[in-house]
């Protein structure tokens, strides 16, 4: 990706920043100083910038289950994240606002602490591209901290400078030129900071699908042409029951279950969904339902739209509606959808399809739950 081009800066430093990533505080680090960029504010203590990248890690963390740092090793980053939302009761889908604020005003002595493990490296190696003109001992990168801006602000033509060093109230001023380039074109450099992101989460968690839209909470999703699909062939089989509560759909204002939850699969392929109620898909929320107890009577719901598709003319047209929206894997829509199929074939092909997928979140993470009236277990 071509980075915007400047008379005045060295743009080849500044595409180089997120060479040798070993770990995500990079990119987070970064994106926060492009958050706090407002066109006429240029200082930020670590503490500010450090909130942000909290802030920016709690929806994959929280709601995805994103793993942020390589096997076997302690991330901060993410681990600060688990515990807040482990011990104050926040939402995974709490607002951004909300979450700053709580950081702005804790006096939680863990948090503190992952806070500053946070800024022990990142503010000071970001921008070891720019480095050309000093060299950092590597007892230096060790030692006092004071001792290490100093020689860091020797160096010319940096994004940002060191004004006070103390901890999480350590100040960094951007570069007024720097500050003008990178808020000009923030949404640029967004974008390319969060592809760099995207291909290192890609790398951290290899058998997760769809991490593009695990980053940041979605706007909004729409499956009402799903609901519509199952809502005709609850009309024309009344006899549908939902698959969790034994509870009879035709009576029902029925709501569309991700059957494992979206906050994994990322995407709203039409196997994966099935019709439940309103309140037990508020309950299931993005848990995995027990593949045990519930994954028979899916395969038997799912086979019932397969078959009344061939059977039904309204059906069949509905269907075609929707397959350009919701089956976007030709192999997955040949092998599932194809003519003539026997309920133990279809059923068979479905837990081809299904059961990986739901492996796969089962290890990273995502608990399993069975209905139970309303409450989970």
């Amino acid at each position: 990706m071509q980075l915007p081009y400047s008379e005045e800066l060295n743009i080849g430093y500044l595409s180089r920043l997120f060479d040798n990533t070993t770990n995500c505080y990079k990119f987070f680090w970064f994106q926060a100083i492009l958050r706090k960029l407002d066109g006429a504010h240029n200082r930020f203590t670590f503490d500010e910038l450090i909130n942000e990248m909290i802030a920016d890690a709690w929806y994959m963390v929280t709601e995805c289950h994103l793993r942020l740092g390589p096997l076997g090793i302690t991330d901060n980053l993410e681990e600060v994240v688990k515990y807040i939302y482990e011990s104050y009761g926040f939402m995974s889908s709490e607002k951004r606002e909300k979450i700053l604020e709580f950081l702005q005003t804790t006096e939680d002595k863990k948090i503190k602490k992952h806070k500053t493990d946070l800024t022990l490296n990142v503010p000071y190696r970001l921008q070891v591209p720019f480095y050309d003109e000093i060299y950092i001992e590597r007892s230096l990168w060790y030692g006092p901290k004071q001792e290490l801006t100093n020689e860091i602000n020797r160096q010319s033509r940096l994004m940002y400078y060191f004004i006070l060093t103390s901890g999480l109230e350590t100040v960094i001023e951007v570069d007024p030129f720097w500050a003008d380039y990178l808020f000009q074109h923030k949404e640029i450099l967004r974008g390319w900071a969060q592809l760099k992101l995207i291909q290192y989460l890609q790398n951290k968690n290899p058998s997760v699908p769809g991490i593009a839209d695990k980053i940041e909470a979605p706007v909004s999703r729409n499956i009402e042409r799903v609901r519509r699909y199952w809502k005709l062939i609850i009309q024309i089989d009344s006899s549908l029951k939902d698959i969790y509560g034994d509870v009879t759909l035709a009576d029902e204002n029925i709501s569309v279950d991700h059957f494992v939850p979206w906050q994994y699969v990322a995407h709203d392929e039409l196997w994966n969904l099935h019709p439940t109620t309103r309140a037990i898909n508020s309950s299931k929320s993005n848990s995995l339902p027990s593949w045990i107890m519930y994954f028979s009577a899916l395969g038997e719901m799912e086979y019932r739209a397969y078959e009344l598709k061939g059977q039904n003319e309204l059906v069949a047209r509905e269907f075609d509606k929707i397959a350009p929206y919701h089956l976007n894997n030709q192999e997955i829509r040949n092998q599932l959808y194809a003519e003539g199929l026997d309920k133990c074939t279809f059923i068979e092909r479905l837990d081809h399809v299904i059961r990986p997928v739901y492996e796969s979140a089962q290890t990273l993470g995502f608990k399993e739950w069975v209905y139970d009236g309303g409450n989970n277990i």
